[in-house]
């Protein structure tokens, strides 16, 4: 993830509702007291930050009360603030949150509800609150079940930030720890060879999948599994060779393995199918869930059979205070209900599909947008400087983020060269929503390139 610190320079007052003080920030700017007081580099994004107070549905609200849409957040997957689930939060709160170490209906039924969307073994749930919890209680689960420590991810990817869970993200923190090892991320955009396509393009990223396997047998280090996001999110959702990750996941599990598919960003409905698994043909051995799950309360989990689940248990004796509560299990209901009652799922594949094909219109007049991919409501723009050589663009992709941010419409670049414009709005995302975005990027590129 890509971001950019820069100043607040606008004066500002708040005033503590409790108390009645006034706070005049005339003198400091809210970037200068955020350094202050949260530590110098925490990250914000655009050059010329955002100061949110509200949202509603898609839209956000500054505390001038200028409107944006919200193009990015999947973490209030079904809108901000939606009523029914702001409903649930209040009136579970109002009447019970304890941790795990009681019997609570409402956490059973939730966690019924959950596994009833996955695909068959996968039966039984640990629940965190984050995705880096969920990551670490996956790599934990592998482990136990297997005997085995070494971990296959690629080069590009990002699964959370604890000590062991960054060894996941070689790019961004390389470890010298011979229990991980990276492969180059499947694509057809950049391929591992150029002129090599289809299922050829497949087998050479499945030898790099049996050249990790064989290397820790080679360091003696016992085989644990494989962990990727489904959609390759971070790497920049390149589209992925045929049938890659179905025949990954086979020759994972030959060689005594788990295939750990993280969900984080393309289940719930992102795609336009429940998970990402789905969209790209195979079924893991475990699961990571997060983000969305809450809608914006702190809830993730791990799914898998109940033998593996039982035995991480056994081994783990794994606890986390606020993990397993009513008020996470109350809320992730809502969510559910959300998404199946306004059914979310179809809107998303509807709406997405729309905006993808429109955008792919754009691609063809429009030399800096080398590739246009993507599921249902998660579309990522490759940025180029020249299209023939594929040459990433990073300062073109940020400068197209900042000048749509100053329209109104809220994006970010990611990717393996930060030059993908990801483009990841709420669930509740309309087509006439689209149809804003797609008018203001088209202005914004003729402003900044001229005539096509």
């Amino acid at each position: 993830m890509i971001v950019i610190i820069a100043l607040l320079t606008t004066p500002l007052n708040f005033t503590n509702k409790a108390t009645g003080y006034v706070r005049d920030m005339s003198s400091e700017t809210l970037f200068e007291r955020r350094e202050r007081l949260l530590g110098a580099g925490a990250p914000l994004f655009y050059r010329e930050p955002v100061h949110i107070v509200r949202g509603e549905g898609a839209w956000l609200y500054d505390a001038d009360g200028r409107r944006y849409l919200d193009m990015y957040n999947n973490v209030p997957c079904v809108g901000h603030a939606h009523p029914h689930v702001v409903e649930a939060m209040h009136h579970q709160a109002a009447t019970l949150n304890v941790h795990s170490r009681y019997l609570h209906e409402g956490i059973l039924d939730y966690a019924e509800r959950l596994m009833g969307l996955h695909a068959e073994p996968l039966s039984s749930v640990v629940f965190t609150c984050t995705g880096t919890e969920a990551s670490e209680v996956a790599m934990l689960m592998a482990r136990a079940a297997t005997g085995g420590r070494g971990i296959i991810s690629t080069d590009a990817s990002y699964h959370g930030n604890s000590a062991e869970v960054r060894k996941l993200s070689a790019s961004r923190w390389p470890a010298e720890d011979p229990a991980f090892r990276a492969i180059a991320f499947p694509q057809t955009y950049r391929p591992l060879q150029e002129g090599v396509h289809g299922t050829a393009l497949t087998e050479l990223y499945l030898a790099e999948v049996e050249a990790a396997i064989d290397g820790f047998e080679r360091d003696n280090v016992p085989f644990a599994g494989m962990f990727v996001c489904s959609i390759l999110a971070n790497e920049g959702l390149p589209d992925i060779p045929p049938g890659f990750m179905p025949r990954a996941a086979e020759l994972v599990r030959k060689a005594g393995g788990l295939f750990i598919a993280d969900e984080v960003q393309s289940g719930f409905c992102r795609t336009g199918r429940w998970w990402g698994y789905e969209v790209m043909g195979f079924v893991p051995d475990i699961v990571t869930m997060g983000k969305p799950m809450g809608n914006g309360l702190p809830l993730a989990a791990v799914a898998a059979n109940k033998n593996l689940v039982d035995t991480f248990r056994r081994e783990a004796r794994y606890f986390n205070t606020f993990a397993s509560s009513p008020l996470q299990a109350a809320v992730g209901m809502a969510v559910l209900d959300v998404i199946e009652n306004e059914d979310l799922r179809s809107s998303v594949a509807e709406v997405g599909g729309y905006l993808k094909g429109a955008l792919r219109g754009l691609e063809a007049v429009w030399e800096p947008i080398g590739d246009v991919r993507g599921h249902g409501l998660f579309i990522g723009l490759e940025w180029v400087s020249d299209r023939a050589s594929k040459a990433p663009d990073r300062e073109g992709a940020i400068d197209v983020v900042n000048r749509l941010k100053d329209k109104g419409f809220l994006i970010s670049n990611a990717g393996a060269f930060g030059n993908v414009l990801k483009i990841r709005p709420p669930l509740v995302f309309n087509k006439e929503q689209a149809e804003l975005f797609l008018t203001a990027f088209d202005e914004t590129l003729h402003e900044r390139y001229g005539r096509t």
